[in-house]
């Protein structure tokens, strides 16, 4: 618990000193910005003083000094007078000769930075409207990069340690799924073997065959623990024989309140499944089924051929799904029930589509009527 503490404690001041650094970036950043921004002011204010000089300029006029400056802008440069443009600066002729786009780039102008007025004689103005150089519009976008490059960066290390947390829970969960296969073995051979004597006892004929069926359960319920977490032996067997067995065994041992049915094409189709897991998948998506009708209702399973494909459909008569919650009902915790892990579907989805290639999807549901399950296999020519 101390261990699981301090851990907690060091992962939130990771997170917290990131935060600062990241804060400290962004700041130091805007404080480069405003400071590049205000010596860019300064320079043309110089430059709004080089041309007031040129616009006075008489033959005892020094004009070297503001000639230099006027020439060595390298910014956009507009100047206004009365609404007229008099003079550019590193603007497209194009965009000075059409007055749409004119307009819109002195609006830009504005909106990046104040005019300088320029009193070139008493009562007189021009006005020096200028964009940001290549340099600030680069540095304006540098702190978005930076913090996409964080969040991706985040977001990696996010996926990484999810990764790595659900593969240790996996190993933990098929560790004890073995060791569950493994402790099962032993009373079940004791309970063979008293089998065997109560057949050798001649007790009733009815009653030894229902718990040889309830041990064969058992060795089946064994075999798909010992499966779980390594990869299992598909097999070439008649879908259908295969799904009716387990519902069968099923129906035998539900409530007389669930209506069942079963439909099928009366020939084989063969698909390459494991049965122990196939059995599986029919039990939890009946079993799922009766939980949604609360033990009473009607409960269908239909096997059709589509192509290439075998689709076994259970449908139920239950509270139905709504259809937002279609993909989280195979979600790992996902559960509508007080007491259960939420593991039935999430389990039922990785053997159909890990194991067998196959898909599963909730065909159709309406809330209050019912729901349809499709699991879908391909066919062996």
């Amino acid at each position: 618990m101390q261990f699981s503490n301090r851990k907690n404690t060091t992962r939130w001041i990771l997170i917290a000193a990131s935060f600062v650094i990241i804060t400290l970036i962004l700041w130091n950043t805007y404080t480069f910005f405003q400071i590049f921004k205000n010596e860019e002011r300064v320079k043309m204010e110089i430059w709004a003083e080089a041309q007031k000089t040129l616009k006075n300029v008489d033959e005892n006029t020094d004009i070297e000094l503001p000639l230099k400056i006027f020439q060595n802008a390298s910014i956009p440069i507009l100047l206004m007078e009365n609404d007229t443009i008099i003079n550019s600066k590193n603007i497209d002729e194009e965009i000075l000769k059409n007055k749409s786009e004119s307009s819109k780039l002195l609006l830009k102008l504005k909106d990046q930075n104040e005019p300088i007025s320029i009193e070139y004689v008493p009562g007189k103005f021009i006005y020096l409207y200028y964009g940001d150089s290549d340099l600030l519009n680069k540095l304006k976008y540098y702190p978005i990069a930076l913090v996409v490059i964080i969040v991706l960066f985040g977001a990696l290390v996010y996926n990484f340690y999810r990764s790595t947390k659900m593969a240790t829970q996996n190993k933990l969960w098929a560790g004890m799924a073995k060791e569950t296969a493994h402790q099962i073995g032993t009373p079940l051979s004791s309970l063979i073997g008293w089998l065997e004597i109560m057949k050798a006892d001649n007790v009733d004929e009815t009653t030894v065959s229902e718990i040889e069926k309830d041990i064969t359960r058992l060795q089946t319920i064994t075999d798909r623990f010992s499966k779980i977490g390594s990869e299992p032996v598909l097999e070439l067997r008649d879908i259908i024989s295969e799904t009716k067995e387990s519902y069968d065994y099923l129906q035998s041992r539900f409530s007389k309140q669930v209506v069942f049915s079963f439909k099928a094409p009366a020939k084989s189709m063969i698909v390459a499944i494991n049965p122990a897991l196939h059995s599986w998948t029919i039990e939890n998506l009946v079993k799922n089924a009766i939980d949604a009708m609360k033990g009473k209702g009607q409960l269908t399973v239909i096997i059709e051929e589509e192509g290439k494909f075998v689709k076994i459909k259970v449908s139920d008569s239950g509270k139905g799904i709504p259809k937002n919650q279609f993909k989280t009902v195979f979600e790992p915790g996902f559960t509508t029930k007080k007491r259960g892990w939420g593991l039935g579907l999430s389990l039922t989805k990785r053997i159909v589509e890990e194991y067998h290639k196959g898909k599963i999807k909730v065909l159709s549901s309406e809330v209050n009527k019912g729901t349809v399950i499709q699991v879908s296999f391909k066919t062996e020519a």
